[in-house]
């Protein structure tokens, strides 16, 4: 840990990555949304010839301000502050347009593309520039497709393999196991080279196929702050996720299997954040609403297999 100050007393750097780690673009979204409100500059960026299958992952065509069609290809940049170090604008001059905090002149931003190919060399040159920059900690966002009602608070859980950091900020260790994506790759490479990491999963409704997720954004940007300690602006997102909340009712209102579809995630979720809630009684009642559901495949939090790694709770992500 940097300076004797644990996980937060360092440069932190925040990853998030499209694809197989995104529903939703709820951690890329979030991502985003801070490197707007940063005062940060490119250090590093892949070339994307070495990782990424175009086939699968096309560049995209658009036209800019000035009338120019350009070409965008598929890749990851890493961001850190033009000033290291420096304390951003106190909040209470600047509330709507800066990440404010004793931290923010400490946080790194790494997005992309999740790779195609070459995930250990990937991960090998992200190691070294974050060890270029003097990296401290590294912090990931994830989102999954889960069985939540979208009627509910987002449901978030916090791990991490490192034990300081465990038992530091009171988190647990995933307990999952089985194929992963880009986002354990490098927190496996981190932790080998002495760079603690600690990893956020959102879980999103997977019958929304409507993306972007805004209110798990929103959640997502809420634990970042608590846990890089910063003070991060919202903007217009808290009301585009009420508005988001608002037009699934709109939907589930004009169909009735999908609303009783929702009310069963209702009871369920309702029945595990109940504080009489024994740990027997989660699973019983867990257990009951597997049988309804008929076995039908999403039940475990992984609709089409898609997340990186589950976790202990039936409501939970799992990395």
């Amino acid at each position: 840990m940097a300076d004797g100050n644990g996980f937060l007393g360092g440069r932190l750097l925040v990853v998030a990555f499209e694809g197989w780690n995104d529903a939703g673009e709820a951690a890329t979204g979030a991502v985003r949304a801070l490197k707007d409100l940063l005062d940060v500059e490119v250090i590093t960026e892949v070339d994307p010839e070495l990782y990424f299958d175009y086939q699968f992952n096309r560049p995209t065509v658009s036209t800019n301000e000035d009338g120019v069609r350009t070409l965008s290809w598929p890749g990851a940049i890493m961001y850190g502050p033009k000033t290291p170090g420096v304390v951003s604008v106190p909040l209470a001059e600047d509330a709507q347009l800066r990440v404010s905090g004793t931290n923010a002149g400490n946080i790194y931003l790494l997005i992309g593309t999740e790779p195609s190919r070459s995930w250990k060399s990937f991960a090998a040159e992200i190691l070294d520039a974050a060890l270029a920059a003097d990296v401290s900690g590294v912090v990931f966002l994830g989102a999954m497709l889960a069985d939540v009602p979208h009627t509910r608070p987002i449901s978030i859980f916090v791990s991490s393999d490192n034990a300081q950091v465990r038992a530091e900020l009171q988190i647990e260790r995933s307990n999952y196991e089985g194929p992963v994506g880009i986002l354990s790759v490098l927190s496996d490479a981190a932790e080998t080279v002495g760079i603690p990491t600690l990893s956020i999963w959102a879980s999103v409704p997977h019958y929304v196929h409507n993306a972007p997720s805004p209110k798990a954004m929103l959640a997502l940007i809420d634990k970042l702050e608590e846990v890089i300690d910063v003070v991060i602006p919202r903007g217009v997102l808290v009301t585009e996720a009420a508005e988001w909340e608002s037009g699934i009712d709109v939907l589930a209102g004009e169909d009735e299997e999908m609303a009783a579809y929702i009310a069963q995630l209702e009871q369920a979720r309702d029945t595990v954040d109940s504080p009489e809630a024994s740990g027997e009684a989660i699973a019983q009642e867990f257990e009951k609403y597997l049988r309804k559901r008929g076995g039908d495949g999403r039940a475990d939090g992984r609709p089409d297999g898609r997340p990186d790694g589950p976790g202990s709770r039936p409501d939970g992500p799992r990395h």
